[in-house]
Order: C-alpha cells, then structure tokens, then sequence
C-alpha cells in the first residue's frame, strides 16, 4: 500500500517537473527570438577561428530500427576588439567557411546572418 501511495505523490510531481522544464525551455526560445528580432542588424570585420557541429542521433518511435541524426554547425567569429561569438549557422555557409578567413560578419543579436570574405 505505502507505494501506490508514494507513486500517487511522486508522479504528479514528476509531471509537473518535465511540464515546467518544457514551458521553460520554450518561453526563453521565444525570447531569445524576440530579443534577436529588437536588436539591431550589425556589420563588422570579423575573422573566422573555429568551427565545430554537434551530431544528435534518435531513433525512429515507429520504427525501431531506423535511427536518424541532426547536425547542428558553429562557427566562431573574431571581432577587431578580440571579442569571440560563437553563431549558430547552416550546413551551406558551414561548409563554404574555413577557419582564418576574414570579412564583414552580419548578424543580429545572437542570430548570423551572413559572412562575406575579402
């Protein structure tokens, strides 16, 4: 009988703990897109110094056996006051920039925008 009554405590309390974790994880999704969106677009001299991705494999709830990958691909810029960001970019831009390269880094917040070499 003691755990029934504990599993009547303990799984409401997990429910609540996953919901909020994911009304969380949404709501500062949500302002980050809204903060990148009031910010200003800006251009400056930006060098390229590294580059890495971020590989995350799920399998399939349908089919078991089929597993999928997603990759994620980051790209650190150098500003001319030594500041370093690391942007968020696609696969194409991802792929067409190599670590040294210079030119003018647009972006608007913490979103990239583009990346034009000299």
């Amino acid at each position: 009988m003691f755990l029934f009554d504990a599993m009547d405590t303990i799984f409401p309390l997990m429910f609540i703990a996953v919901a909020g974790f994911v009304v969380f994880t949404f709501a500062k999704g949500i302002g980050q897109w809204n903060k990148n969106n009031q910010s200003p677009r800006l251009i400056v001299e930006a060098t390229v110094v590294a580059k890495r991705t971020s590989t995350t494999h799920y399998h399939d709830a349908a089919n078991a056996a089929m597993m999928h990958a997603s990759t994620t691909y980051y790209v650190t810029f150098e500003v001319e006051s030594g500041d370093r960001m690391e942007m968020n970019v696609g696969g194409q831009d991802y792929g067409m920039l190599a670590e040294g390269d210079v030119g003018k880094l647009t972006f608007q917040g913490t979103r990239y925008l583009n990346f034009e070499r000299y």
